[in-house]
């Protein structure tokens, strides 16, 4: 991991690791830096060792893609599985480098703000897979764009925490709107600062909640005041306890340009909150238009307002939305159903790679950037690459 800094992705890979099973699986995780909130969550569950790579352009690459080469031999790794683009990058050859068995990386996103460099590289690392995982059909349609071969891809959705929604207070009116994302360019926190000045107007109690931490708090900060909405919004940053904040919330809000497999979103629907999205990426596999919420197109400061206010003007609307939304996340979308497809991956894997035999629990090596369900579950999913029968399956030891 880049670091343990509370994040999707991080959430994502820290349950991963938490919930993989132990009867077949020693768990070990490479990271980047020991740094960040969430460090004592994985470290109370797995051993931990640090790879300090600074920048990929700096002299102590080499000797760091060396030490990870060797802690792999050493630990007897079978399995090393990266997520996000530094993490493939670094991870994926260095796997490569020490003849690890089977390779696996990640894509949970679409290409925002990286570099041709970075996407480059990230593309050069792919070579070095034998299967990279996308979190959505969304990211797996840029991997195909990037000529990976489809046979080498596959998509597992995130999970979401099943715990019962927060209980709910009944409302006389919806006037707290929610969204939970990191303050950075591709989330569009502009476009609903823009949108409260329309909805202010019809609805002067109206209030805006924004969870999240990032490099544009300031700016977002700033175009409130200009706007003349500073009033309205609460900037919250990091929260430890969104369940919390958003059973406190009437209308769940996500303004991104763009998406993979948003969490947040997941999470808000599970809360049974009626949620309006950017009709982008991702989004489109979860939100099914008029049914478990409404989608507006990116970059719409006014079409946003008036969905929000389409809401505030409509509590049964909500209503209804908020709770085919909360009972289509439940059978769809789940921790558990995340670790089983992952688990089934990983032993395709070793299977194709002839390790299925072996008579000691595979080593699973977690090396996640600051940094998912059943691979035909639902018809969401695609089919997983070079699928074991599931009587092969049945047959393969277990610790």
């Amino acid at each position: 991991m880049t670091s343990f800094d509370p994040g999707g992705t991080e959430r994502q890979m820290i349950e991963l690791i938490r919930r993989l099973d132990r009867s077949r699986w020693a768990v070990h995780v490479a990271a980047f830096r020991e740094c960040g909130g969430w460090f004592d969550r994985v470290s109370r569950v797995a051993p931990i060792t640090i790879f300090p790579v600074v920048s990929f352009k700096h002299p102590s690459l080499l000797w760091q893609l060396s030490r990870f080469a060797r802690w792999c031999r050493a630990n007897r790794i079978t399995i090393v599985h990266t997520a996000e683009l530094p993490a493939n990058i670094f991870g994926l050859p260095g796997a490569a480098l020490a003849g690890v068995p089977v390779r696996i990386g990640n894509r949970r996103e679409i290409n925002p703000g990286k570099s041709a460099l970075q996407i480059a590289l990230q593309r050069i690392a792919y070579a070095c897979a034998h299967t990279v995982v996308a979190n959505s059909r969304a990211a797996a349609d840029r991997l195909r764009l990037e000529r990976l071969a489809e046979r080498r891809i596959a998509v597992i959705p995130n999970g979401v925490d099943r715990q019962p929604p927060a209980p709910r207070e009944p409302r006389a009116a919806l006037r707290r709107v929610i969204t939970v994302a990191n303050l950075r360019p591709e989330k569009g926190h502009e476009v609903l600062v823009d949108s409260a000045v329309h909805v202010l107007r019809r609805f002067p109690d109206a209030r805006f909640e924004l969870v999240g931490g990032g490099p544009l708090l300031d700016s977002i900060l700033a175009r409130a005041e200009n706007r003349q909405v500073a009033r309205a919004f609460d900037v919250r940053g990091h929260r430890d306890d969104v369940r919390e904040r958003l059973a406190a919330a009437d209308i769940f809000v996500l303004p991104s340009r763009s998406e993979a497999f948003p969490n947040a979103l997941l999470e808000a629907m599970a809360a049974g909150l009626p949620v309006i999205a950017s009709r982008v990426g991702g989004v489109l596999e979860i939100v099914d238009e008029g049914r478990t919420g409404l989608l507006v197109p990116p970059d719409d400061p006014w079409a946003l307002a008036e969905r929000i206010c389409q809401l505030m003007a409509n509590p049964a609307l909500a209503a209804t939305l908020g709770s085919a939304a909360c009972a289509d996340v439940e059978s769809r979308y789940s921790f558990d159903r995340m670790v089983a497809a992952f688990e089934r991956l990983y032993m395709t894997e070793l299977t194709r790679s002839g390790r299925e035999g072996a008579t000691v629990p595979p080593a699973a090596a977690m090396n996640v950037e600051a940094a998912r369900e059943r691979s035909e579950s639902e018809g969401t999913l695609q089919p997983l690459p070079r699928a074991a029968s599931e009587e092969t399956l049945q047959a393969l030891p277990s610790a």
